[in-house]
C-alpha cells in the first residue's frame, strides 16, 4: 500500500476557535455528570443482559474448582488465552454473557457497524492464524467471524462457559481461591482470576425523564432488534418503511447507523447534543500484491508506526503507514519538519504548540467539510464540532453527513437544554416541541469512565480481609505494572488502568497477556498456590505513574463533554486509566527486564 500525502489545511485564528471551544463546551456541561446516565438494570436489564442472537440454553449450575478463569471472550480474553495455552497454562475456562466469543463484536451487530481504526492494527493475532482482513476499516461481521476463527483455530470452545455473567468476586482465604458467583447459580472455585471485559462491555442509557413511559418500541444499538426493523449488518432495514424512528445520540455507534436508518425509515428524528467530528474513511480493499508481500514482524512494524503518530512523534523521514484521521495531524506536523529540516530546532514545548496549531487546522478542515456536503446552511452548523481532536472518539464516514439532505430527515440539536427534554408515551420533547414516533432507539453508549462498580457490575468485589477492590480505588488505581494489586492475590487485570497506552488497543492487550501468562506459569511451575503484590511494590510503582505522568489536565477540561473527559466532571477518571507515559515501548522493555530476573520481585508467593 503506498504512503499518503499531508493534507490541505486552512489557516485559522487560534484564539478565536479556543474561545469557540470554550464556550461550546460552557453550553454542554451538565452538573450532575456521568450521574445523567441510568444504569442497565432492573427495569432495563434487558438491554443489557438478553441476547437477541442466541438463544439461552438451560444447564444445571456449576460446581467446580478451577485453576484459571478468565472473564469475559472477547478480544483481550482471546488474547489472554492465546497466550495462557502458548505458556502450557491450559487450565483454564472462559466465562462470557454472550452466546459466542467476540464481546462488543458479538454484541454490536448494529447495520453500518465497522472498525473506526486500521484493521491490520486493530484485529489481534492475524500473524498467527494467517489472517488478513479483507479491507482497511473491517465490517462488524469480519471481526466477529476473527473472534470466531480464533476460538476455533486455538481450541477455545472447549473451554467457554457461554451466557454466563460473574456478579460476584470474593476471596477465600482458606481454600486460597476466588469464589465466582454468576447469573446461572453457579458456585465456581478458581486459583486464579483474569480479567477481560474490555471497555465497551455494559450498555448505558441516558436519564431523560419518561424514559420508562415510551408506547412505542425501544432499544439500544448495542442489542439492535432486526426482529423490529429487518435487514442486516449491511443495511436494507426493509421493515422500516412507514416507521417514524427516533434516535438519541451521535457517537460513533450513530454514525454507523443514521445513514441506514435515513434510508429506510418514513422519517427519522436525529437528536444530537454534541455533533462528533467526522473524517472521510476512505475505505478500500486489501491489495491482494500487498498481502503477499508481508514478510514475518509486518504487523508489529505497523502498529509502531501508529504509536508514533497518536502517541509520540514521527521520527525524521519516517512514513505514515496508517493514512486516515487518526494520524492526519502527525502527518502534516512532521510534513512541515521535513520541509524545513525543523527537527533540528525541535523541543517538547515546540512539539505541542506546533502540534495544537495542526490540530485547529484540521479540525476546522472538517467543518468546512461540513459546508461542502450538507445543504441546508442551518443544518451545517449544527453539525459542525467545535472542540479539539481527540476530545472525543473521532468518527469515519463517507455517507453520514450526506444522510441530512434527505428530506426525511430531521436534525434535532439539544444543546441549549444539554440534552433531550423528556420522552412521552407518544415521543420525545426538545425545545418545547414533541416529536411523535413509533421507535426510539438509544445510541448512548457504553459504562467507560463511570464509576467502577458501575463498570464491572461485580457485588461484591472482595479480596483479602472483604476489602472492597472499588474502596482499594476509590482514590484512584493502584497496581503492580497496571496488572495485579495488593490484597487481592491472584487476581490479574487487563484494559485502561496502570499500564501502557497504545494507537492499537489489542497490542495493550497483548502486551499484557504475555505478563499474565509469565506470572502463572512461574506460578505453576514453582508450586506456588498465591502470588500477590506487596504493599511497597504497588507503592513504588504508584510513584513511577506519577513521577512519568503527562499533565493534559487543561487539555481535558476544556474538551467537551463525553465519556472520554468522564462527562467534564473536576476530578473524573480518564477513559485511559492512570497510564504509564513513560512510553508504551519503555514499558514493554521495563516488563521484560522484571520477568528476565525470573525473580518475581515485588510479589509475595506462597
Amino acid at each position: 500500500m503506498e504512503h499518503c500525502a499531508p493534507t490541505e489545511t486552512p489557516d485559522v485564528d487560534r484564539d478565536a476557535l479556543r474561545a469557540k471551544y470554550l464556550a461550546e463546551r460552557d453550553k454542554r456541561l451538565r452538573p450532575e455528570g456521568q450521574q445523567q446516565y441510568l444504569e442497565a438494570e432492573d427495569e432495563f436489564a434487558a438491554f443489557y443482559e438478553e441476547d437477541p442472537h442466541t438463544p439461552v440454553q438451560p444447564r444445571e449450575p456449576i460446581t467446580e474448582d478451577i485453576e484459571v478463569v478468565i472473564l469475559g471472550g472477547g478480544f483481550a480474553g482471546l488474547i489472554a488465552a492465546h497466550r495462557l495455552k502458548q505458556a502450557g497454562v491450559t487450565g483454564f475456562r472462559i466465562l462470557e454473557l454472550g452466546g459466542d466469543f467476540g464481546g462488543v463484536w458479538y454484541w454490536n451487530r448494529y447495520p453500518g457497524i465497522q472498525v473506526d481504526s486500521d484493521s491490520y492494527c486493530y484485529l489481534p493475532l492475524l500473524e498467527e492464524t494467517g489472517y488478513i482482513p479483507k479491507e482497511k476499516f473491517s465490517f462488524g461481521d469480519e471481526c466477529f467471524e476473527h473472534a470466531q476463527r480464533i476460538a476455533k483455530q486455538f481450541g477455545f470452545y472447549d473451554k467457554a462457559i457461554f451466557h454466563t455473567l460473574a456478579r460476584s468476586l470474593e476471596w477465600d482465604e482458606e481454600i486460597r481461591r476466588w469464589r465466582i458467583g454468576t447469573n446461572r447459580g453457579d458456585d465456581i472455585r478458581a486459583r486464579f482470576v483474569v480479567m477481560c471485559q474490555g471497555p465497551y462491555n455494559r450498555p448505558k442509557l441516558p436519564g431523560i425523564p419518561g424514559i420508562t413511559g415510551f408506547d412505542g418500541h425501544t432499544f439500544h444499538t448495542a442489542r439492535w432488534d432486526y426482529a423490529y426493523t429487518g435487514g442486516d449488518m449491511h443495511g436494507g432495514l426493509d421493515k422500516l418503511g412507514d416507521k417514524r424512528v427516533a434516535i438519541i445520540g451521535t457517537g460513533a455507534s450513530g454514525v454507523g447507523v443514521i445513514p441506514h436508518l435515513a434510508q429506510a425509515a418514513e422519517h427519522l428524528y436525529v437528536f444530537q447534543r454534541t455533533p462528533s467530528y467526522i473524517f472521510e474513511r476512505g475505505d478500500r480493499a486489501t491489495d491482494p500484491a500487498w498481502a503477499s508481500s508481508l514478510e514475518p514482524g509486518w504487523r508489529a512494524e505497523r502498529q509502531r508506526n501508529f504509536h508514533n503518530a497518536a502517541f509520540a512523534f514521527y521520527s525524521p523521514g519516517e512514513p505514515d503507514l496508517i493514512c486516515d484521521g487518526w494520524t492526519e495531524v502527525a502527518r502534516n506536523l512532521a510534513a512541515k519538519l521535513n520541509a524545513t529540516n525543523g527537527w533540528a530546532e525541535l523541543t517538547v514545548e515546540k512539539l505541542l504548540e506546533w502540534k495544537e496549531l495542526e490540530d485547529y487546522r484540521a479540525m476546522e478542515r472538517v467543518r468546512r467539510r461540513v459546508d461542502r456536503i450538507v445543504e441546508d446552511p442551518e443544518t451545517a452548523e449544527k453539525l459542525k464540532p467545535y472542540y479539539r481532536n481527540m476530545c472525543k472518539r473521532p468518527c469515519f464516514s463517507d455517507n453520514y453527513l450526506q444522510a441530512y439532505n434527505r428530506p426525511n430527515v430531521s436534525l434535532i440539536d439539544v444543546s441549549a437544554t444539554k440534552g433531550v427534554e423528556r420522552i412521552t408515551a407518544r415521543g420525545v420533547v426538545a425545545d418545547g416541541v414533541e416529536h411523535e414516533v413509533d421507535c426510539i432507539i438509544f445510541a448512548s453508549g457504553f459504562e467507560i469512565t463511570t464509576s467502577l462498580d458501575r463498570q464491572l457490575d461485580i457485588q461484591p468485589f472482595a479480596g483479602r480481609d472483604g476489602r472492597s477492590l472499588y474502596d482499594h480505588w476509590g482514590r484512584g488505581f493502584r497496581t503492580l505494572h497496571g496488572i495485579m494489586a495488593h490484597g487481592f492475590p491472584n487476581l490479574l487485570f487487563t484494559g485502561f488502568i496502570q499500564g501502557g497506552v497504545t494507537a492499537a488497543t489489542t497490542l495493550m492487550f497483548e502486551q499484557q497477556a504475555d505478563h499474565i501468562a509469565y506470572i502463572l506459569k512461574e506460578a505453576q511451575s514453582r508450586g506456588l498456590t498465591v502470588v500477590a503484590p506487596t504493599e511497597e511494590a504497588e507503592e513504588e510503582w504508584v510513584r513511577a505513574i506519577r513521577a512519568n505522568a503527562v499533565d493534559n489536565s487543561t487539555f481535558v477540561t476544556e474538551c467537551t463533554p463525553g465519556y472520554y473527559n468522564s462527562e467534564g466532571e473536576p476530578n473524573g477518571r480518564s477513559f485511559l486509566g492512570d497510564p504509564f507515559w513513560g512510553g508504551f515501548y519503555e514499558l514493554e522493555n521495563l516488563l521484560s527486564a522484571w520477568r528476565e530476573t525470573g525473580e518475581l520481585a515485588g510479589l509475595d508467593k506462597g
